[in-house]
Order: structure tokens, then sequence, then C-alpha cells
């Protein structure tokens, strides 16, 4: 286009088309349209049935870690290996959409530990095995090339895992265990699971003072006597959601 027109005027209006209208023509190549590359395809590029097969029930450390938006560190010497995995981990809880929260290739140098560790909750990627001495920047450590997850003593009060942990452990494992079904419906079964869990907190949530959003309301959540595991995971839950009064 710019060999043709000579100006970077017509460039920019074919950007700006796609950005406004999702649309972008040329006689030579045609028309681009933004519709046909869903951004979901992009979040699904990883295998979470890889994961599983690799960790099997502790994959609920992870979920569970996600879900409490703890900070996951991964290591591998090889850094593929730390990219494909770290991009697939924001999958286990889909309902936030959200892959900012990943740092795929750290280096262990003051101003990029600085800026992570002003994350209050992250996946970091790498290939410095020194980093697992560094507890302060992680809640769990998973060290990829020895298929180990490791919690770290601070965190583990919060981690407790209970009966609810073990039937989404096992919900996980055996759904990606199904060789009929694909990553993306492995994703959808978690994701119906974790829809289950948000609709447990829901009887103990209230609209708080100011009528803005929703608090727990922690004597509730209390007497409905749930085993000390799963009371706790939710009180947690209730923390990362910021529904917690202040």
């Amino acid at each position: 286009m710019y060999l043709k027109h000579g100006s970077p005027v017509k460039m920019m209006e074919s950007y700006i088309a796609v950005l406004t209208k999702g649309i972008c023509q040329s006689e030579e190549n045609g028309s681009f349209l933004s519709k046909d590359f869903d951004a979901r395809k992009a979040y699904l590029a990883g295998s979470i049935k890889d994961i599983v097969s690799q960790f099997g029930m502790e994959t609920v450390i992870l979920h569970t870690a996600l879900m409490l938006k703890k900070r996951i560190v991964v290591y591998h010497p090889k850094i593929e290996a730390v990219q494909e995995f770290t991009r697939t981990l924001p999958a286990l809880v889909w309902h936030r959409q959200d892959w900012t929260i990943l740092h795929s290739y750290v280096h262990l140098n003051a101003d990029e530990l600085e800026a992570l560790q002003m994350c209050p909750g992250y996946i970091a990627g790498f290939v410095d095995l020194e980093v697992s001495n560094r507890s302060d920047l992680y809640d769990v450590f998973v060290n990829l090339a020895d298929s180990e997850i490791t919690i770290a003593p601070l965190a583990k009060e919060a981690m407790t895992m209970g009966k609810l942990h073990k039937e989404i452990g096992q919900l996980i494992v055996q759904s990606a265990e199904d060789p009929e079904k694909s990553d993306s419906q492995v994703i959808q079964d978690i994701s119906l699971k974790t829809r289950e869990i948000f609709t447990n907190l829901e009887p103990f949530s209230e609209v708080s003072g100011d009528g803005k959003k929703l608090v727990l309301n922690i004597e509730a959540l209390k007497q409905r006597r749930f085993p000390p595991a799963t009371e706790n995971f939710l009180y947690h839950l209730a923390a990362a959601e910021q529904m917690l009064k202040i």
C-alpha cells in the first residue's frame, strides 16, 4: 500500500478502519475481517489436557491458586516449555478471561522483579533455577522439569485442601482423560464447576452499605457449617474477589 500511494496516510486509514469497523479492504489482498480471528482461539492455543497429563490431581493446586489470585512461579530450563505451559494456565479460570496476569519470561534482575511484585497475583516464568530459593516471589512454585508443585509455607493456610478440592481435582482429571473431549470441552467442564463454586457463595453475599457491590456475610458463612477447608477456601475466594467488608 505504501509503495502504491507513497504516503503513510492510506496505511493509517486502513488501520483505523480495522480499529473502528473491524474490516480492511485492498485490491490485492481482498478483505480482512477481524471477526474471523476470535481472540478466544488464541487463549486455547495451549493444552489443558497436557497439563493434567503431567500433574494429575495436583492440577487442582494450580486451579485453587488461580482462583485465589495467588502468585505462581513456573521454572523450566527451556523457555519454550515455560511459555507453552504458562500461557495455558489462565484457561483454568476461564470465567475471568484474563491473560494480563501472565509474565511468561522473567529474569532475576531488580527492575523486572520490582515490576512483578507490584502485581497482586500472577503467573511468572523463569529459566533460572535460582528462583526456587526466592520464596518471597511465589505462593506456588512449579518445577516443570521435575513435574513438582510446591506450596510456599506462608500460603499453606489459604491453600488448605479439602473435600471440595478433591471433587474439583477428580472432575478435572476425569474430563481431561476422556479421549472424546477436546481441550475446549475440558475448559468448559472446569468453568461450569467454577460457576457452581460462585453459586455456593451467593447465599452468603449481601449488598454493601454503599450499594455498589456484593460483600461476604462471614457470620452467615460460618452458620452454614461447611467443612473447615471449604469454609476457608470460600472466605479466601471472597477476599480474592474483593468481597470482604473493609
